[in-house]
């Protein structure tokens, strides 16, 4: 029983941190039934430091050999080379003047030379596999200290820190050697690949353990604070200064410690980049590199983790679920820059900025959960079978939703432009950090449902003033007004449209980068056009049908529907120039073939340029047609003046300035006139007048002037006088009518040259013609129009 019993040995032979062991182990009585499972933990712990401690010696003595056999290949090149130069000089001592030394310096030399350079590479490429072996395994030797110590759970953490730094050095010397061996022999590609490789194995251990060190230093410190103390999320909340930072709290060393894990943390991620940069070389490297900063996200989590509790009790009250996020981005954005920003310019971590990234880091929490949470509940209940009611219920708790989001991007944003990050539409990468809209980035389904939630509310909100009749007759003044200050005279429906449109762009703004902008923009915007152009062409075609457009009222009814078409032409066309539309039209021309928004015909022509295109083709359509009706009309009433041929041979009618058969046409080409200037706007109204004016000069010069007609002088003055009245009403518009109507001018004017005039006229042809301002009638035309003169 003697003989079992051992002694412990005196108490000052021991070492301190063997004394700390058994004091923390063997602390109570009770604790030496335990000694067994001890005893057998710390043999098991002895055998795994032998067998690591015996595998480093393999590794170590293979790393001998492989030194030693490239010192013995390197030796016995250069014995190799020793040797023929020995023979080059014993050659050229024994050469003969006849040219044989010229032989040995033509033939042989540069083939020493090449000897020469391929060894030196041989013993560069040696030394440099040498001196990445010893800093990788110097690498591996600090990491695995590091996890051991972890493993142990010493409570000192600053041999620990020590191991690390000296990981962190020594991979820095690593990374930097790997750089020049990249640049200066991009040959040795499996070198570097296989370095790259053992560095990533140490790597992948080395940054949990750093991120594990630094969380558990973040909890000593009391991170993350209570939001007990974030409840007023009203507007009389406190500002972000009357907030204290739990890390500004912190004083000692405990506060040393944090800067100096938050600077590791950086300048791991700084070495992690620039290896990013060297393996990216070449190809598109912005966005692989510019990660999110990640000491700021280790602060962003534990938030984050304890707002999802609160969070889950407003799902119905998203407005508190921003408010909350928004209160606590808001009040330590100020204090995140003036702790945190000094450490990271010490780690040289080029562009980043912790405002940015404190901001950036909440709305993608912010939008994770989203995408989590609350937009698959607003789906599910989109899908679900239920009611018309609880279907719109469902609809309206979905733009709830998104006005919320849109609110909340506004302030955010407006946070970070006051704070210093400037934002623009080039920088899609940035917006999609603040905005919540990222959501949509990877759910492209879900921005398709949305749009099509808007695109049903717009409907909804225009049936009323499609079937108002009021908003198809009254112009709305000051609204229809564009840049040139020209009045289109269109109906308040136009305008109505043009808000819901307007609308969707507002919303379409709120989205963070060109592709999805552009989808929405397709699939809730185009669809309000395409409804606006049905629209109107279901009234141009009842009023067609009904009347032909010979009643007054279906004239008005036509005219309103264009001038409605040219206001909304002109304003998709002032927006097509701007930044914002002009992006979204470079980025359909340049999208993938497939693509369902994207033509050839509509390239560089911007977003809407096919909309726009439909609105053009449907105005200049009926205002043709407008023409059209006018000249039939007008052709119908002058069918007896133009029959009556006998009439060029009298006399003008007593007491008449005009024929009276001419008369009623005159009377109803004025009437329609009038009626069209009243009611169309003014640009498409001079489109009618200058296309009916050939018409009417086409007409009349075929019916008069190319008939067997003989003309008088009497007849001269009484078509002269005619044509002066027709000339008239086009005068309204113009100053020389009779530029329009070239066949009436030119032919009376044949009808007025005396004899002798017409006689040239009819030996000249063609030249004499042009030489006396006839060039719009042929030498025909002109010969039977100069024959008909009596």
């Amino acid at each position: 029983m003697d003989r079992i019993i051992r002694t412990l040995p005196p108490p000052s032979s021991l070492s301190v941190s063997v004394v700390s062991f058994l004091n923390a182990k063997l602390n109570e009585r009770e604790d030496l039934e335990q000694a067994p499972a001890l005893l057998s933990e710390l043999r098991t712990q002895c055998h795994i430091l032998d067998q690591s401690l015996s595998d480093l010696n393999t590794q170590l003595r293979n790393y001998l050999i492989n030194h030693a056999s490239h010192s013995d290949r390197t030796g016995a090149l250069l014995r190799d080379i020793d040797a023929k130069l020995g023979d080059l000089q014993s050659a050229s001592c024994s050469s003969s003047p006849d040219g044989g030394s010229g032989k040995v310096l033509g033939e042989e030399l540069p083939a020493l030379a090449k000897e020469v350079s391929r060894v030196n590479t041989v013993r560069t490429y040696a030394e440099t596999a040498l001196k990445l072996d010893t800093l990788v395994g110097d690498i591996e030797d600090a990491v695995s200290s590091t996890v051991k110590r972890t493993l142990r759970r010493e409570p000192s953490t600053k041999s620990s820190e020590e191991m690390r730094s000296v990981a962190m050095r020594t991979l820095k010397l690593t990374e930097d050697t790997l750089r020049l061996v990249a640049k200066t022999h991009p040959q040795w590609t499996r070198l570097v690949s296989a370095v790259d490789h053992r560095v990533d194995r140490s790597l992948a251990i080395l940054r949990p353990q750093a991120i594990a060190d630094h969380r558990s230093l973040l909890t000593s410190l009391g991170w993350p604070p209570p939001l007990s103390t974030l409840n007023s999320l009203g507007p009389e909340s406190k500002r972000s200064s009357d907030v204290q930072n739990p890390l500004f709290t912190v004083k000692g060393d405990l506060k040393q410690q944090y800067c100096d894990s938050f600077l590791a943390l950086c300048s791991l991620q700084e070495l992690q980049r620039q290896r990013k940069s060297r393996q990216l070389e070449g190809q598109n490297r912005e966005i692989a590199l510019h990660q999110p900063l990640w000491a700021i996200e280790e602060l962003v989590n534990p938030i984050s983790v304890a707002s999802q509790r609160h969070f889950s009790k407003w799902v119905d009250k998203p407005e508190y679920i921003f408010a909350l996020v928004y209160k606590v981005t808001r009040d330590y954005v100020d204090s995140m820059d003036e702790l945190l920003q000094p450490l990271v310019d010490e780690a040289m971590l080029s562009g980043y900025s912790c405002r940015e990234e404190w901001i950036s880091a909440m709305v993608t929490s912010l939008s994770t959960y989203l995408a989590k949470e609350i937009f698959p509940m607003n789906v599910s209940q989109l899908d679900e079978e239920s009611t018309s009611e609880k279907h719109l219920q469902a609809r309206i708790s979905w733009l709830h939703l998104i006005d919320q989001m849109i609110a909340f991007d506004k302030r955010v944003q407006s946070l970070a432009s006051h704070s210093g990050i400037l934002l623009s539409l080039q920088e899609d990468a940035k917006l999609e950090k603040l905005s919540s809209f990222s959501v949509f980035i990877d759910r492209p389904d879900w921005l398709d449902l949305w749009a099509d939630i808007e695109l049903t509310d717009a409907f909804d909100k225009l049936k009323p003033e499609i079937e108002n009749e009021r908003s198809w007759s009254t112009e709305v003044r000051g609204v229809a007004v564009l840049s040139a200050q020209e009045d289109n005279k269109s109906p308040a429906i136009a305008s109505a449209f043009h808000q819901r449109f307007l609308a969707v762009i507002d919303r379409c703004r709120s989205l963070p980068s060109i592709e999805l902008r552009s989808r929405f923009l397709k699939l809730a915007g185009a669809p309000i056009i395409h409804r606006f152009l049905g629209c109107l062409l279901f009234r141009c075609q009842e009023a067609e049908g009904l009347t032909a457009l010979t009643d007054n009222d279906a004239l008005m009814k036509v005219a309103k529907s264009v001038n409605a078409a040219r206001y909304f032409e002109s304003i998709l066309k002032e927006w097509c120039e701007d930044i914002f539309f002009l992006e979204m039209g470079l980025n359909q021309d340049t999208s993938t073939d497939g693509n369902d928004f994207g033509s050839e015909e509509s390239s560089g022509n911007g977003i809407l340029y096919e909309e726009i295109k439909k609105l053009e083709e449907f105005r200049t359509g009926w205002v043709e047609k407008l023409s059209t009706v006018v000249m039939r009309g007008f052709d119908v009433c002058c069918r007896d003046y133009l029959k009556n041929k006998k009439q060029w041979q009298e006399k003008g009618e007593e007491g008449w300035m005009v024929s009276q058969s001419f008369v009623g046409a005159l009377d109803y080409l004025q009437g329609k006139m009038s009626i069209l200037e009243e009611g169309l706007n003014r640009v498409d109204f001079v489109g009618i007048w200058r296309s009916l004016a050939p018409g009417l000069d086409k007409l009349i010069f075929n019916g008069i002037l190319m008939t067997n007609a003989k003309f008088s002088d009497g007849g001269v003055v009484r078509l002269s006088n005619d044509f002066s009245v027709l000339f008239g009403v086009f005068g309204a518009w113009c100053l020389r009518p009779e530029g329009f109507f070239p066949k009436l001018s030119e032919g009376l004017k044949l009808l007025k040259m005396g004899k002798k005039q017409l006689q040239n006229c009819l030996a000249g042809g063609e030249i004499w013609l042009k030489e006396n301002g006839i060039r719009h009638l042929t030498a025909a035309e002109s010969e039977k129009i100069a024959k008909n003169r009596i």
